[in-house]
Formats: C-alpha cells, structure tokens, sequence
C-alpha cells in the first residue's frame, strides 16, 4: 500500500498541474484529528474548480491521473442521484488505498465537520473561506431532553412487538429488519447517554456506534454483541432477551444521572406481550 505521502502528493500534483482545479480540500477521518489512523482510513478529497463540465461524468479523466481502480462508484449517476451539481468518484485501488474525490463548483460552506485546506490557489478569495482547527464537536453525544429520553425508551419497547411477530409468523427478513434498524437505533441512542453520564459528553462513539467498545465497561460490551443473532428463531429470541436487559441497566443509570422517570410500567407490558407470544408459539 502506498503511504500517505505518496497518496497526497499525487493528489496535490494533480491539482497544482490543472489551472481549472482552484482548491483542494481534506474532510473525513484524515481530516478528523480525534479518529483513529489505521491504514484503511479513506482520503475524502475535493476539488473546487469553475467549470464542472469537464470532470462530470468522465471517469476516463479520473482514470488517467490517478490510475485505473478495482472498482468505482459514481452517486450521482446512480439510481438516487443527489442531483446537487456536485460530482464524486468513489475508488478503491489495488494497493488497498481508497480516494473519495469529489468535484464542486461552490464555495465551500463550514457545517462544523473537520475539514482541512491542502491548496488554494486564490489565497482565501476564491472557494475556501477561513477554517478552523479541525475537530470532531460536530459529532459529540448530546445530552437528552425528558422527552428525547421517554420517546427512545417508549419505542425501544413498542417496536419490539413487531419483532416477536415477525419471529411468530416466520417472517425473519421482517424480524431482523425490527431488530436490527428500528429497534437498535432507539439501544444505540441509550448507549450514546449512558457513555456520556460516565465521560462526559464532550466525545463522539463513532459512525454506528463503532467505538462503542472503547467506551463501555467490557461487560457491558460483552452483553451488547450479544444482540446480535444468526437466523435461528432460537438465538433470536435469546437476543431479544439480552437486548431487553441491557437497555433496562442503561436506561435505569441514564434515568439516574438526569433525574428523569423510567416508565417499569411499559417494559414490563411488552415483556408480558413477548411471553404471550413465545407461550403461543409452543
């Protein structure tokens, strides 16, 4: 695999040699300084240029410069186009490197992300306004509200019975899908809380709760990716289970810290629903 250096200075040559190119940005993990750096960090590039007309569409061109990939994605002629005039050629190359560049024709507009400028050719008046000192607040665990706190808890419960009927019927797509997105989101937020009562709220777990594990007691760790089943109604049920539990302990702590009121009352219904259902099943 190429280093780092070789990568951005391929980069930055393509841009210095092409007067149509005007700035060079760095965002994502490369840009974020409180990522982890492991090889398989992604360069998220843009390119500010003009003109768009040249690099839209023309992977020939992408191809010429930064050599032929394993594979390309292009979003926007795909089936969910954004169709926001901007341009972005996803590449993974045989060395395992992976350039995300992405074509824009507007002035970049700081949303918070960490973002960092590799070359501006028109000295601030151009594309790139002043940036900060990267940092990854933009994504920091909030604190949440009564009412944020009720509604996750409230459709953590509800949802799961839509979870025990689909493992009734013998629907599994439809179980795991309940599972898996829906009900998951609502354990992901409460794991996101529990983190921040115990280090404070000033960091973030990640994209998908992917830093879960370095955050979490490892008990707690252990019982989380015991959420997670094979196919087998079995394993799925004993999951759930699992899953119930641990949303309970974080739940009753997060309640804890922000003297908010846990409703026993609406978990200890979908339990009684869920053993009606597995008692039916018999």
């Amino acid at each position: 695999m190429r280093t780092e250096q070789e990568v951005m200075n391929l980069i930055l040559d393509v841009a210095k040699a092409d007067d149509r190119i005007r700035a060079v940005l760095l965002t994502g993990s490369r840009a974020n300084p409180a990522a982890p750096k492991d090889k398989y960090r992604d360069y998220d590039i843009m390119y500010f240029v003009e003109d768009m007309t040249p690099f839209y569409n023309n992977p020939a061109w992408v191809e010429e410069h930064f050599g032929k990939p394993l594979i390309m994605q292009m979003p926007e002629t795909m089936r969910d186009p954004v169709g926001d005039g901007r341009f972005n050629y996803m590449m993974i190359y045989p060395d395992g490197v992976r350039i995300d560049l992405t074509f824009e024709f507007r002035p970049y507009i700081d949303d918070g992300e960490p973002a960092v400028a590799l070359l501006d050719k028109d000295n601030g008046r151009g594309f790139l306004p002043p940036l900060p000192v990267p940092d990854d607040k933009r994504w920091h665990i909030k604190p949440p509200s009564a009412l944020f706190y009720y509604s996750c808890c409230n459709n953590f419960w509800w949802c799961l019975n839509n979870v025990a009927k689909g493992i009734a019927r013998d629907e599994l797509p439809y179980a795991m899908h309940m599972l898996n997105q829906v009900v998951r989101a609502e354990l992901h937020d409460m794991i996101d809380w529990y983190i921040g009562t115990l280090h404070g709220f000033d960091l973030s777990t990640g994209k998908q709760g992917k830093y879960f594990k370095k955050y979490l007691p490892p008990e707690l760790y252990a019982r989380y990716a015991a959420t997670y089943s094979d196919a087998h109604y079995a394993n799925l049920w004993a999951a759930v289970d699992v899953m119930c539990d641990l949303f309970h302990t974080l739940a009753t702590a997060v309640a804890a810290h922000f003297c908010f009121t846990y409703r026993q009352d609406e978990e200890d219904g979908i339990r009684a629903y869920i053993r009606m259902v597995k008692k039916q099943m018999l």
